[in-house]
């Protein structure tokens, strides 16, 4: 049985490294994008400082998911990472929502200045710094299979490619283009509002109980080819936290003992876990229908 909690754990490490890298980021960039008139390497760094708030959310969800079930929480506390998820997207928006009105400013106002060239080597060397970041927290989340690290895995890669953004933006405006800095720091504005809703509308789907089509249907097949199931009445499925809870209802041979059936039961749960590391399933067995008999016509 995979122990769970044991994974949440390991999962607190590239969290934690995660948030070590974006403090560090995000002042060296806010450092030298004022000392050195960048805007997009200062739209960079507001980024960073959003993202500080989304990994210390899945630090919190990882910590507070690993709390035992309670009276008044049979299910355990999995969906403290959603919780997490979803206060960590108001955040990075209103952080965007900023960036983009700063920027829109700047450039009405034709404050668009040509920053020094020693902002777009930052910019690049935070992008290898992340993309390092981005290389650990992916391998840790395939190896531990955690759908929160594997989005924070995904995060620092957009990270790395904003900050390349941005580099190209001030190397840009060094021939006598000094709009394209401003221009590369609306894009990244647009990229953080663009993450924010994205982990909004994800939390807010998992919260409501949805659940991927094409994965539910991936479930059921793998349910479908278990040895003695003949027919699936119902099968559900859905999120708690980073781990999925299944509900089937299958019909078996009505000629079956209990032990045989309770056997079928088991199978399905171990393919489960086999295939898809889930470890909640909850199996209802039913007698298959005897086909009815036509009635006889009577003259």
């Amino acid at each position: 049985m995979v122990d769970v909690y044991a994974e949440m754990k390991q999962g607190e490490k590239g969290a934690w490294l995660s948030i070590i890298a974006y403090v560090a980021l995000s002042l060296t960039k806010l450092g030298f994008g004022f000392s050195f008139h960048s805007a997009a390497l200062q739209a960079d760094g507001w980024n960073n400082l959003t993202d500080i708030v989304a990994s210390v959310a899945v630090l919190i969800g990882l910590r507070i998911s690993q709390k035992p079930p309670d009276h008044d929480h049979p299910y355990g506390h999995f969906r403290a990472e959603t919780v997490s998820a979803l206060i960590a997207s108001f955040i990075m928006a209103t952080v965007g929502l900023q960036v983009l009105y700063s920027t829109l400013m700047s450039l009405i106002e034709g404050r668009a200045e040509t920053p020094d060239l020693i902002t777009a080597w930052v910019a690049l060397g935070c992008a290898v710094v992340m993309f390092f970041v981005y290389m650990y927290n992916y391998r840790l989340a395939k190896r531990i299979n955690n759908q929160a690290l594997m989005a924070a895995a995904q995060d620092n890669r957009s990270d790395a490619m904003v900050s390349i953004g941005a580099a190209v933006g001030i190397f840009g405006s060094q021939f006598g283009l000094p709009w394209l800095d401003p221009l590369a720091a609306l894009t990244v504005s647009f990229l953080i509002l663009k993450t924010a809703w994205e982990i909004f509308r994800n939390a807010t789907h998992a919260l409501t109980d949805g659940f991927d089509e094409n994965q539910l249907q991936t479930i059921r097949t793998t349910i479908e080819k278990t040895q003695g199931v003949r027919v699936i009445r119902d099968v559900k499925a859905r999120l708690h936290g980073n781990h999925v809870l299944v509900d089937v209802v299958v019909q078996v041979d009505p000629g079956l003992t209990l032990i045989e059936s309770h056997e079928i039961c088991d199978d399905v749960e171990r393919r489960m876990l086999k295939k898809h590391n889930i470890t909640s399933v909850q199996v209802h067995v039913e007698p298959m229908d005897e086909p009815q008999p036509e009635k006889l016509q009577h003259i």
